[in-house]
């Protein structure tokens, strides 16, 4: 069995008077793709650190194999010495070939020559990832790699990431970006650190697993005091189950809004016909928006309905921001009207977290000090609402300085949420979100009883939340689609081609086609689910087996073993889906 490229044994980190994590054991194996999973400020940034060396372990020994090169993505790149970006890009500990990180600058559309001092945050994110993947790493350790990316940019970074042959560890709030790459996942809970041979896809139903397991042993212990201090893992597990019900809530909306749409192909929603003032929101007509010679808004029409939770997307410089503003009535149009409802109370969060004041406590932006905070009318003590939001009652007495990113983000959800209002505004709201949190904010925004602007990368996110996604490609239209990303890119036609060339192209001649199966096709069709059940159980059986934190120690031979089980059973079970998909589909075309 090869060694592996890195490997960590025992290893401990204190933080002031009590051990942050302890007896850590880490190993990563050739291609591994593993998701690193954890609450925050259970220490999954720290971690990468300790990965990379650029931190010192109180506690344990690190090996890495002969000539393997470390690279590590920050979350915050620091280009404060550099004069510009392609200073920066070129500099590291390995001196990246400036022709390999001008190509990989230049695929994400990175001016290189900017300065660096002026650089906003997404320009530096795609300067320190020329800079990481031209270093051609055999282990890549990535914080948050989609923070400030755009959507284009993120599919670049998931397409090289794809067919990179080396191993990587992601941490990441973007459930999409995690489910398509990660093959196995570490996850960071209370100290201690559990691996499995899945990838985020499998990580949910594992994690409940553990709980509910957890939870039957409290049980039998009679431990109460224990079983209290899980207040937020059984807190977690319901609200997912909640969640189910919640999105099947949010598929219905978009049926509703779907009835509104005018006819097929028409790539907007038609203005109804109701001119109810408790209904409409935001009545945008004809709208156009010009910056110089270029229109970035042309021609825009939508009636926003109150309870629409409208999502907007598109690459960076699209207008999105404009579109955002022209919707609020922070800027007006060149032509075309907008008119908000006069009852419009707002509320806007913006991605900077800049209404956050470190040197005030929890208690003091929540409750003015107090003990109790009015929740849109109801009235709640300040340690039962910081719950609802998932933090330790303890922590009302803390400084908004001590906290960290996401849980600054969480204390601002909290406070801006009591609020009476109809208009929830959210700016890139998942940026610094643990997978919790994000969960908490979908609910919320599920049970708002207003309507909902959101501009967001972050595609899973606007798959669970959004009814109408306007997608923004740059050349000043506006694609509205009921439904979430997945539904915008899945509908959305390509313009490329003029109408009228269109219309002449003539249809392709229909292929001749037999008029049953083959024997060996009907023989496949029928026994390949079978097959791909009992690749499916091989494979949850080896995964299962593998889910042993010893075995790697106690038996590399079986572990190296059943690692190459598993990966010939998925690549079989993929195989199989693909030529059962291409059977059905070719059956099904025969009976139509």
């Amino acid at each position: 069995m090869a060694a592996p490229i890195l490997s960590f044994e025992d290893l401990g980190l204190s933080q002031g008077t009590h051990w942050l994590f302890r007896h850590l054991d880490i190993f990563v194996g050739d291609r591994d793709r593993l998701a690193l999973i954890g609450r925050n400020g259970a220490g999954k940034t720290t971690l990468l650190k300790l990965i990379a060396a650029s931190v010192e372990a109180d506690e344990g020994t690190r090996s890495v194999r002969p000539g393997a090169r470390v690279i590590m993505l920050e979350q915050d790149p620091d280009v404060s010495s550099f004069a510009t970006l392609r200073d920066f890009a070129l500099a590291g500990d390995y001196a990246p070939p400036a022709h390999e990180v001008e190509a990989i600058a230049s695929q994400l559309g990175t001016d290189l020559d900017r300065e660096a001092a002026t650089a906003s945050g997404g320009e530096r994110r795609r300067a320190a990832i020329a800079r990481a993947l031209a270093s051609q790493p055999d282990l890549l350790l990535l914080d948050e790699p989609t923070n400030h990316l755009d959507i284009d940019a993120i599919d670049w970074l998931e397409g090289w990431l794809a067919r990179y042959n080396g191993a990587f560890i992601v941490i990441s709030h973007d459930r999409a970006f995690l489910t398509r790459l990660t093959r196995q996942t570490l996850w960071l809970d209370r100290g201690s650190i559990r691996r499995n041979e899945i990838g985020f896809g499998g990580f949910e139903e594992w994690m409940e697993a553990i709980y509910a397991e957890e939870a039957r042993a409290a049980e039998k212990l009679d431990a109460k005091l224990k079983l209290e201090a899980h207040w937020l893992q059984r807190g977690v597990t319901a609200r997912r189950k909640r969640n189910q019900g919640r999105l099947a809530k949010l598929y219905d909306m978009r049926a509703q809004r779907a009835a509104m749409v005018g006819p097929q192909g028409v790539a907007r929603i038609a203005v109804t016909a109701d001119d109810s003032k408790t209904k409409s929101v935001i009545s945008a007509e004809h709208v156009t928006k010009q910056f110089g010679d270029r229109t970035v808004i042309n021609d825009f029409t939508l009636r926003i309905q109150r309870g629409d939770r409208i999502g907007i997307v598109g690459g960076n410089g699209a207008g999105k921001t404009t579109l955002l503003k022209l919707l609020t009535g922070q800027m007006q149009p060149d032509s075309g009207t907008i008119r908000q409802a006069k009852s419009l109370d707002m509320i806007f969060i913006d991605q900077q977290r800049s209404l956050m004041q470190p040197e005030k406590r929890v208690r003091d932006v929540l409750a003015e000090g107090g003990d109790w905070i009015d929740v849109r009318g109801v009235r709640k003590h300040v340690h039962g609402y910081l719950k609802e939001f998932l933090f330790d009652p303890s922590l009302a007495e803390a400084k908004v300085g001590t906290l960290s990113g996401g849980e600054r983000s969480r204390l601002l959800f909290a406070r801006e949420f009591a609020r009476e209002s109809n208009l929830l505004v959210l700016d890139e709201p998942t940026n610094d979100l643990d997978l919790e949190t994000l969960d908490l904010l979908q609910e919320v925004i599920a049970d708002y009883d207003g309507t909902v602007l959101i501009v967001s990368h972050d595609r899973d996110f606007l798959d669970r939340t959004v009814t109408v996604t306007l997608g923004l490609d740059g050349s000043g239209h506006v694609d509205v689609i009921v439904g979430g990303y997945a539904d915008w890119v899945a509908k959305r036609q390509p313009r490329s081609a003029p109408k009228a060339e269109k219309k002449a192209a003539a249809p392709p001649p229909p292929k001749p086609a037999s008029s049953k199966l083959t024997y060996k096709d009907q023989r496949d069709l029928d026994l390949l689910p079978r097959r791909i059940e009992e690749l499916e159980a091989a494979i949850a059986r080896d995964e299962a087996a593998l889910a042993d934190p010893n075995l790697y120690v106690r038996d590399p031979s079986r572990f190296a073993a059943l690692t190459q089980a598993i990966e010939q059973a998925r690549a079989d079970k993929d195989s199989a889906e693909e030529r059962w998909l291409e059977l059905a589909e070719k059956a099904e075309g025969m009976n139509s």
